[in-house]
């Protein structure tokens, strides 16, 4: 008899593990899946082209997380898989006590079932929270690899939010193609930074179709960088996998569901952020990893800050937009824009909850202990226009913007603006360049 299953989700894992483990198989009937963390995704379908027209000819509804007590009983489910990153374990537990109680079994899919297996060498940046710094880390390795004449194509954790059929295989390789995939800000936070360096970045639905594509990518492909998102774990099988750590929040590599399983699976970890922790911090992490991975290559690093117009900074009333997810889900208090103006001397951060509309008021609300900052939502067309009109309400002298895109090429800012750039930086060794060039000699990718 098959089981009645529902994906518990946030438009990405879900959709993979729904891919890689339930499609085509006759044993489970996937009834439902839900959302969460991301504005608007329930009320949608995942569609039938994407889940296979055979078993799934309605496709499969996407409903709202806080119904799943309810969906567990009219649907008659028999287990519910949790599919969403960047969860502490008392919340994961506490959704095991909801499903149980509701009579369904809970389920965690492993890497076993989920990692799909590439015909080119694997390098996968995973991290233990969001917000340790895998951006900047991935574009460091394939900085190492593209000087060594290796052509690298990164894959990027999924961020479907718009039509999934259309977004079932996506590629990005000049801004243009932003634009064209009518791309998110968060979307573009973690490609752009890809294209302006001159390399090709993926994404998309169905990982399967997505590395195929990579692999025999037009501008050539010798090795595949799995672009993590969140504190996720691999959706393909590494050949080296780099973890990310932070010393800001220590403790969170042993607390928070699955980093704590990317901690224990990587090769190597980045402590990044040690400018900017306390020695306790940093020794605390430490000892962490130490004891949960004791063979891991341990790499200290730091992402020092760089500011384009400081004197717009020093004595001014400023208003700090940092990354999104970092401040919401990632549950940092600061990023780099609020360490940049204090550096730089700014004379007052100004908090923009008194003067946000829309969207951006709820994300407040969702997100209480948000700090004296803009976090840079905009999840669509709606949320960009609400933080549009929320820079434009809040009185300031400078814009400090710290988000890895250049925002001010998707909302209108009538106020002048900062830029904060930040970039891994190794500290002794072992270093990325080290590490890296044992994998090109491993694989035969000397050129």
């Amino acid at each position: 008899m098959k089981k009645n299953v529902i994906i518990i989700g946030a438009a990405g894992r879900d959709f993979h593990n729904f891919n890689t483990y339930f499609r085509g198989n006759a044993s489970y009937n996937v009834v439902a899946f839900t959302a969460a963390q991301i504005p608007d995704i329930d009320g949608r379908k995942y569609p039938k082209e994407l889940a296979g027209a055979d078993l799934y000819p309605a496709g499969i509804p996407i409903y709202a997380e806080q119904d799943l007590p309810k969906l567990i009983k009219d649907l008659n489910v028999d287990d519910c898989v949790f599919s969403y990153s960047d969860v502490p374990y008392p919340r994961v537990m506490s959704m095991s006590a909801i499903v149980n109680a509701a009579g369904a079994n809970f389920i965690l899919l492993g890497h076993k079932d989920t990692m799909v297996k590439s015909t080119k060498p694997v390098i996968a940046v995973g991290a233990t929270r969001t917000g340790c710094g895998k951006s900047q880390t991935s574009r460091r390795i394939i900085e190492i690899l593209m000087e060594k004449g290796l052509k690298v194509v990164a894959i990027r954790h999924p961020m479907p939010y718009g039509d999934l059929n259309a977004q079932k295989v996506q590629r990005f390789a000049t801004v243009e193609d932003l634009k064209k995939h009518k791309c998110t800000i968060e979307e573009m936070e973690e490609y752009e930074p890809h294209v302006v360096r001159g390399n090709v970045i993926y994404a998309g639905v169905d990982y399967e179709a997505i590395v195929r594509a990579a692999e025999v990518d037009p501008n050539g492909c010798d090795v595949i960088l799995w672009d993590g998102g969140n504190n996720d774990f691999p959706f393909y099988k590494p050949d080296l996998t780099i973890g990310v750590a932070d010393p800001l929040r220590p403790g969170a590599e042993v607390s928070y569901y699955p980093g704590e399983v990317v901690a224990r699976i990587s090769d190597v970890i980045v402590i990044n952020k040690i400018d900017s922790a306390s020695l306790e911090n940093i020794n605390e992490v430490r000892a962490n990893l130490a004891r949960i991975n004791p063979t891991a290559i341990i790499v200290d690093g730091a992402s020092p800050l760089t500011v384009d117009k400081p004197e717009l900074i020093r004595g001014k009333r400023v208003l700090v937009v940092e990354d999104g997810p970092t401040l919401t889900h990632g549950e940092m208090k600061i990023g780099a824009g609020v360490v940049a103006a204090l550096k730089f001397g700014a004379a007052e951060l100004v908090d923009p909850r008194p003067y946000t509309v829309g969207k951006l008021s709820d994300t407040f609300k969702i997100y209480p202990n948000i700090g004296t900052l803009l976090p840079a939502m905009g999840y669509g067309d709606e949320q960009v226009r609400d933080l549009e009109k929320t820079i434009e309400n809040t009185p300031c002298d400078a814009v400090v913007i710290a988000t890895p895109i250049d925002l001010s090429r998707i909302v209108k800012i009538n106020k002048p603006t900062v830029k904060v750039g930040y970039d891994l930086q190794e500290i002794g060794t072992p270093n990325l360049t080290g590490i890296l060039d044992e994998f090109v000699k491993k694989h035969n990718l000397v050129k």
